[in-house]
């Protein structure tokens, strides 16, 4: 079947499917990258629970290492920690929207194509 023999209904429906893989995609990567910066972030909280508020820590800033307060550090990674897990559960239900998305479409798609079309 040539291009110009699929109907538009399918073809549209078609781009439509490549455009939710597309997003599917997406979100897995953000996914992905959400759940990589909470595992740094439980590392780093576990270094930062072995010590004391008397110890000394350093923060990232670029290339730089800024000198901070432990319990200052403590309270940013909870809060990123909080945020993340926030993504995480929103990512989570965009993904789970999406893939039913797909599901239904690629549903659609074989049963336009396995029907009999009228000339």
């Amino acid at each position: 079947m040539s291009r110009e023999e699929i109907p538009p209904v399918l073809r549209e429906q078609l781009a439509r499917y490549d455009q939710l893989q597309q997003n599917l995609q997406a979100i897995l990567i953000q996914k992905q990258q959400v759940e990589l910066e909470l595992a740094e972030i439980e590392k780093a909280l576990g270094e930062l629970n072995k010590i004391t508020s008397e110890d000394t820590v350093y923060k990232s800033a670029g290339s730089l290492l800024v000198k901070v307060k432990r319990d200052d550090m403590l309270k940013e990674l909870l809060e990123r920690k909080e945020l993340d897990n926030t993504r995480s559960l929103v990512l989570a239900k965009q993904e789970s929207r999406v893939r039913e998305s797909v599901k239904e479409l690629q549903s659609k798609i074989e049963d336009y194509t396995r029907k009999p079309q009228a000339q």
